[in-house]
């Protein structure tokens, strides 16, 4: 056993601006690909799988908010993991696109449009764990002294708008949903990390926002969120696993990637069955809000559960897909089922199972 060590790239406030210049020259990067990266298609469930992890095997795994780092960690996970493990902090998936260009990131968490935009930029990242949270958990916010209650009143509006990430398509179904089109509305092109502020300064009158930035938001007089009653549907709360296709060819490092994806799973149901202690110890003294706010957040998020990799996982994905498309957002058609490895079911179906974990959340 191997026991993990972390870095990061340099302190937050000096992180977030290379990383944005990173994540806007992924942006930029993303119609263009070598034969080489192309994407080589799915692999198949009944594909063997390398399971055993050799001694000083490593990935450097691609972090955002610490999240991974620090529910591995305090599920206990991190020290039980059969490889040396590395963390680099970026801020949103075009930065991790470009990492796993440069080759300096193996796996990362991320939300469904990331390995989109991976599809598109012939960057072979194949999908080998996915997760689901409430898709409920993004809101459309709306700045101080707008009024903006409906999708309807979205019309001439300028919106935060960042290619490459779940709330791209987010903003997208809601255009769709009220009947509107891109050019219905001005689509401000920024990075995630500026949403927050774009939006309580007024820069833009509507953002899509998730936790811990909507609570932020509240905080500032006269803000609002559109109602949950406008937004539903705009948001699917998946998200995934995935890494460089090398990473998956290689022996060592796909069995540690095995590995990886049993330990996701294991540490976000133990998120499940200690949400005060998760509470505490991520939002409260990693993260910095107040008890009440991680409260909320980790409410709005729902109970973590873990899709089969399977092919109504991959329709679920080309959905996304056709829903960009339609607005005319992709350079390009993709195919989704070119994006996953399916070989890793079988440890997600093992691990979900002993943990006590769902596949699906509960209908209600």
């Amino acid at each position: 056993m191997y026991r993990p060590r972390t870095f990061l790239f340099g302190r937050p406030g000096r992180t977030t601006a290379a990383l944005l210049a990173v994540a806007a020259v992924a942006t930029l990067g993303l119609t263009g690909c070598s034969n080489n990266d192309k994407p080589v298609g799915p692999v198949a469930a009944d594909t063997p799988l390398p399971v055993e992890v050799p001694a000083g095997t490593k990935l450097v795994l691609a972090d955002q908010s610490e999240r991974l780092q620090q529910v591995l960690r305090i599920s206990g996970e991190l020290d039980k993991l059969p490889f040396k493990a590395e963390f680099a902090n970026f801020v949103g998936g075009p930065a991790i696109l470009e990492a796993f260009r440069a080759e300096a990131a193996d796996v990362a968490w991320v939300g469904d449009v990331p390995p989109i935009h991976a599809l598109i930029a012939g960057q072979d990242v194949p999908i080998v764990a996915a997760y689901q949270t409430s898709p409920a958990a993004l809101k459309l916010a709306v700045a101080p002294g707008k009024s903006v209650s409906t999708l309807a009143d979205l019309k001439g509006k300028k919106i935060a708008y960042a290619e490459g990430t779940a709330q791209q398509a987010a903003v997208l179904r809601a255009l769709d949903k009220a009947g509107l089109k891109t050019g219905d509305v001005q689509l401000v092109r920024l990075q995630l990390a500026e949403f927050l502020d774009a939006v309580r300064t007024a820069q833009v009158d509507v953002a899509p926002l998730i936790e811990p930035n909507v609570t932020r938001l509240l905080r500032t007089p006269g803000a609002s969120l559109i109602p949950d009653s406008q937004t539903e549907g705009i948001y699917g709360g998946l998200g995934y696993l995935y890494a460089r296709r090398a990473v998956t060819q290689d022996p060592a490092k796909a069995a540690a990637t095995r590995a990886l994806a049993a330990a996701f799973v294991r540490a976000n149901q133990w998120v499940n069955t200690h949400q005060d202690e998760w509470a505490r110890k991520y939002y409260v003294e990693n993260q910095k809000v107040s008890p009440e706010d991680a409260k909320r957040i980790v409410d709005s998020l729902g109970l973590f559960t873990f899709p089969h990799l399977d092919q109504q996982l991959i329709a679920r994905q080309q959905a996304t897909i056709d829903a960009i498309d339609k607005a005319g957002e992709l350079p390009k058609k993709v195919q989704a089922a070119k994006g996953f490895d399916l070989r890793y079911d079988a440890a997600i179906t093992e691990a979900v199972t002993q943990s006590g974990a769902a596949f699906a959340p509960k209908e209600r």
